[in-house]
């Protein structure tokens, strides 16, 4: 199978599994998901504990334990420190549902978390934010993962279609206790998370850039049906991040302008960054689909030209050839020498077959020289010739 036939089957299985008129919040995953894999990190600005593979039971023991931590200090959210449940694998629906009655997730929440073709977006609950970006990567092909964010006070909820993901940068500063994000609220675990994410895009979009260079040169030297097909890869490609990245903006707008109850002031500074590296990568990929675009009118004028050149070829040996039929024509006729003595009296002459042939590339050789002359063959190499003279002249001088 082909990319592109691989990229149409990918493209295929981005449906909508819920049936048309089911109630809201029914939840139908996809059956080729995996099993979800619970990954629990809880921290604060002493310690930091972190426990891989945990049963739904064993994250409510911990969400208990932490409301009666809460429930002794009287208002103890901020200094029992930051929760942090990922959820790796979206194949079974009553681990997400369990999760989200502990968490109080709203049903329509858990359907989005299951559905797995949202656009960026952000939705204000009463006591939590229900964040939804999209992740993408380009090892061989580009792939891209949703990745639904619910911030509560105090912790934060985490769920992804599959494994491998751009947050163990955010993990290793938790582990080594680095920058603000130890003493920090879940609210700088979100920024942390959203900026992993957001940069998780440069990589691909630095792969697309040299893709299109070696497309570039690819189009300029030997253009063929391959190159047009990666052009059109690359194209989709740079429109596959476009739909991630412009909703993301909105998204990361919106964190900034309006005023959340779980998002600090200083928070929202943070989130400018996001925000500047998104408008970065917006310019980056019109620019990328620009250049897409033009080296697509490029491989069409080269494929035309070297028609053309084929044409002028085929066109030069035919007009060249013309003259000489007219001659071996001519003398293919067959007159009665005896009837008349001036009925070809050339075929009788003792030098006449050479007679013709020496008029034949005379012909040939005249019009060879008029259309060089006229630059009609030879163009490129002529071209070719003058500059390398030109450039020796340069240097000698």
């Amino acid at each position: 199978m082909s990319r592109r036939q691989r990229k149409r089957s990918k493209l295929s299985r981005i449906k909508r599994r819920t049936p048309p008129g089911a109630m809201p919040g029914t939840l139908v995953v996809d059956p080729t998901a995996p099993r979800p894999v619970i990954n629990v990190i809880e921290y604060d600005g002493s310690s930091c504990r972190e426990e891989a593979g945990v049963s739904v039971e064993g994250v409510a023991s911990i969400v208990a334990r932490r409301a009666r931590g809460a429930a002794s200090q009287g208002d103890g959210s901020s200094s029992a420190g930051v929760l942090w449940v990922d959820v790796v694998g979206l194949g079974d629906a009553s681990v997400v549902q369990r999760l989200g009655e502990l968490f109080g997730l709203h049903k329509l929440e858990l359907e989005d978390i299951i559905s797995s073709h949202q656009r960026s977006k952000v939705e204000d609950y009463a006591d939590h934010l229900y964040l939804v970006m999209r992740e993408c990567t380009n090892d061989k092909e580009l792939e891209q993962d949703q990745i639904s964010l619910c911030v509560g006070r105090g912790w934060v909820v985490t769920f992804q279609g599959k494994a491998g993901d751009c947050y163990e940068p955010v993990r290793q500063r938790i582990r080594g206790a680095k920058g603000r994000i130890t003493v920090s609220g879940s609210d700088h675990l979100a920024y942390a998370i959203i900026d992993a994410i957001i940069d998780s895009y440069f990589p691909a979009l630095e792969h697309l850039g040299e893709r299109l260079e070696e497309l570039e040169d690819e189009t300029t030297r030997s253009p063929s049906n391959a190159t047009a097909e990666a052009i059109h890869d690359v194209k989709r490609d740079l429109l596959t991040i476009r739909r991630a990245v412009w909703p993301a903006r909105e998204a990361v707008s919106s964190l900034m302008r309006d005023h959340h109850a779980l998002i600090s002031a200083e928070t929202r500074i943070y989130l400018r960054d996001c925000y500047d590296h998104l408008i970065q990568m917006i310019d980056v990929i019109e620019t990328y689909r620009e250049i897409g675009s033009g080296l697509m009118d490029m491989y069409l004028a080269s494929v035309s030209n070297r028609m053309n050149e084929v044409i002028k070829v085929l066109t030069v040996i035919a007009t060249t050839f013309m003259p000489l039929s007219f001659i071996a024509g001519v003398y293919g006729m067959n007159f009665d020498r005896e009837s008349s003595a001036w009925n070809m009296p050339e075929l009788y002459w003792r030098f006449g077959y050479f007679f013709a042939l020496g008029v034949m590339a005379l012909t040939a050789g005249t019009m060879l020289t008029f259309f060089y002359r006229r630059g009609w063959i030879f163009a490129r190499r002529r071209a070719e010739r003058s500059h390398n003279d030109h450039g020796d002249k340069d240097r000698s001088g």
